[in-house]
């Protein structure tokens, strides 16, 4: 082994071992089993998952091993910026910035080109203007519904959701899949807002 290829290898292990680190990041997420909150990890891990078996639901034909790539990396600058919680209008207001900077260090520990396609990859995914970026934050915005649902409701109630932050949150998620936003909404969201375990105001 040369000692370009040995340095290649060098940085791309050790991008691997800093995004272990997605595994400490909790998110505000129940598990369906409602005990304990899912991680990062456990989220894109689902979300990829998701994107391969429900492909044939997004509006427009997709890329998938694009998609799941997308859904690996997007939240893993969270390992410095944290995870900033879907209605914490608080937090969003430096959520940007200081993700934007944990991408320039996360990808910059990549060889160049590799980092420089996924974080290309990551703000494509944070523009959402490809058919891609749009099927990948259906995933994003549909998983946690889904588990929110599956644990009762838990996460909504404690955090006195409301159905109109619900809707804000999703507005774009039918660009991604009309079908799959429409069973969203009807199989996770609406039984609960009628069980009162989101707020209709």
């Amino acid at each position: 082994m040369d000692n370009t290829q040995e340095e290649r290898l060098k940085r791309q292990f050790d991008f691997i071992l800093e995004s272990d680190k997605e595994k400490y990041i909790g998110r505000q997420t129940y598990l369906s089993d409602g005990v304990r909150k899912e991680n990062d990890a456990e989220h894109a891990w689902h979300m990829a998952l998701m994107a391969i078996l429900l492909s044939e639901y997004s509006n427009e034909p997709v890329d998938v091993l694009k998609v799941v790539t997308m859904v690996l990396i997007h939240d893993i600058v969270e390992i410095d910026a944290g995870d900033t919680y879907a209605y914490d209008e608080e937090g969003k207001k430096t959520q940007r910035e200081r993700e934007v900077k944990a991408a320039d260090r996360i990808f910059g520990l990549l060889p160049k080109d590799q980092g420089e396609k996924f974080r290309s990859l990551w703000e494509e995914f944070e523009a959402s203007e490809t058919c891609e970026a749009r099927f990948a934050r259906a995933m994003d915005n549909i998983q946690p519904a889904m588990l929110n649902a599956a644990a009762g409701g838990k996460a909504w109630r404690d955090r006195g959701v409301r159905l109109s932050q619900i809707l804000e949150r999703n507005k774009n998620t039918a660009s991604g899949s009309e079908t799959l936003w429409e069973y969203a909404r009807e199989q996770f969201i609406e039984p609960h807002v009628g069980e009162g375990n989101i707020k209709n105001e």
